[in-house]
């Protein structure tokens, strides 16, 4: 059996600039896949490759996979556009290779299973929430049909012409038990980060979050059955498993940038200290990027002159609205001192700052986006992130938008759901509205010279400086996306 993991023709997030990464989900499950002695793996990352549809097709025809299977973790890979992209690969698929087996997961679809089967019929199988385990079943049931498709815990296949849809399956406790991703699938040297950061990788090293903030897109990475227990249940590899994995992307493949993309890389501080400490004493130069909440951020101030000594050159952090009472209002749990000083004390220790912030909430008006930009200035990240509300299944938002008659789930334009178009109107503003005070914000932000000057003029790694050129040279092209829905991704 041969199992082909696809990552189709595709652009990414215009703020990233050019922006290639080994996709995670897929690197996993083909170990997973690999170490079961389950099927022959491949990758194809036309992404990466500059491949054409007709050439990447060209290159599945010569493959003639058994399964070909697609998915994606992160939304920064360009939101939920790249599933029109998969989607579109999987129906080219099955018109030249009629007997090869699509299969999907992750974002998106591990929350909305049945539309998405009954909705695309070139989709066989879909993987809900975690894959690994719920893969390895359905290969093995291909080879040895044992036992109805409607058994397999985490999987909607078809039969009959109906969808059917196995039991909830149990999240995987410990994921230090699973193998190191297959990197060595991958186009490794074409990988950078933010046009400048290469050799480059991305990692995930930990699955869900204690917050369960209600716009989160992770919560269309659990299967609504049991997404609230899924989703808020943190499990993060050992200090000595992260460490493990950058010093084989180092000596192997040379990389030298990092994001860690976890959404809550550091809610245990044991970990993080731990980390560091192992990542220094084995002489690991890769730097590093990670993101993580406000509140785990300030627990951990002291270890913040130990972090950049291991390397941490950038932190994100979720500013999204401009008061303690919106924060509580969708679920962040933090508070804006908690932001300001996790933004300061890591400025104080040469560590750069990006703040994410979000506009386009379901009350918003003129004055409380303007208000939100006021806040998020004064906060005074290094690097202002902004994204559009975009409902994701499983979601409060999500079940808000469709009550609000602002979503009909079955008529989506993905191409647009990228998180950096508006989608959905508020109550006082329409989209059009929406995207022309998302680009006010972002022009805003970067017009301060003072905060440029300051940048440039700091002691941060050049690859943070690097990383702000990249994102204000973006700037026309986010404001394309914002009022043209000129599409990027």
């Amino acid at each position: 059996m041969k199992v082909l993991f696809i990552t189709p023709p595709m652009g990414s997030w215009v703020t990233h600039g050019n922006h290639k990464a080994a996709n995670q989900f897929y690197a996993q499950l083909a170990a997973y896949i690999r170490e079961k002695g389950l099927a022959e793996v491949a990758v194809l990352d036309a992404k990466a490759l500059d491949l054409t549809y007709d050439q990447m097709i060209d290159e599945v025809k010569k493959i003639k996979p058994d399964f070909a299977v697609f998915g994606d973790l992160l939304h920064s890979t360009g939101g939920l556009a790249v599933l029109w992209h998969f989607n579109e690969t999987a129906k080219r698929i099955k018109e030249v290779l009629p007997k090869t087996i699509t299969v999907m997961g992750g974002l998106w679809y591990s929350a909305f299973y049945v539309e998405c089967m009954e909705d695309y019929p070139q989709i066989d199988h879909i993987l809900i929430g975690e894959g690994e385990l719920t893969l390895a079943d359905l290969i093995s049931n291909h080879k040895n049909k044992t036992r109805e498709f409607k058994d397999i815990p985490g999987l909607a296949s078809r039969e009959g012409g109906k969808v059917v849809v196995g039991p909830h399956r149990s999240l995987i406790p410990n994921i230090d038990v699973l193998p190191m991703p297959a990197y060595d699938l991958f186009p490794m040297d074409r990988y950078v980060g933010h046009t400048y950061w290469k050799p480059f990788a991305e990692l995930m090293t930990s699955r869900g979050c204690p917050g369960g903030c209600n716009f989160c897109y992770e919560w269309s990475l659990y299967d609504p059955r049991s997404s609230k227990k899924d989703f808020t249940s943190w499990r993060g590899h050992s200090a000595q498993r992260i460490v493990d994995e950058l010093e084989l992307l180092e000596k192997k493949y040379g990389v030298k940038v990092v994001v860690i993309q976890d959404d809550a890389f550091n809610v245990s501080r044991e970990v993080m200290k731990e980390f560091c400490e192992e990542k220094i004493k084995r002489g690991i130069k890769i730097k590093w990027v990670c993101l993580g909440r406000a509140d785990d951020w300030t627990n951990q101030l002291d270890l913040y002159p130990l972090m950049a000594k291991a390397g941490l050159f950038m932190g994100l952090v979720g500013v999204e609205v401009s008061s303690d009472a919106e924060l509580q209002k969708i679920g962040k749990k933090v508070t804006l001192q908690q932001i300001k000083t996790t933004i300061d004390k890591l400025r104080e220790n040469n560590i750069a700052t990006v703040g994410t912030v979000l506009i386009g909430m379901e009350n918003d008006t003129e004055a409380s986006i303007k208000e939100r930009a006021h806040v998020a200035d004064q906060i005074d990240p290094d690097i202002l992130a902004l994204d559009y509300v975009t409902p994701v299944p499983g979601s409060v938002l999500w079940k808000r938008a469709i009550d609000n008659g602002w979503v009909n789930p079955r008529k989506i334009n993905l191409k647009e759901w990228d998180f950096l178009h508006p989608v959905i109107p508020t109550k006082h503003l329409s989209i059009e509205d929406v995207g022309r005070l998302g680009s006010w914000c972002m022009r805003e932000f970067y017009s301060k010279p003072e905060r440029i000057h300051r940048i440039m003029e700091s002691d941060y790694d050049n690859l943070a400086k690097l990383c702000v050129q990249d994102f204000m040279s973006n700037i026309s092209k986010f404001e394309a996306t914002s009022t043209k829905k000129d599409l990027y991704v």
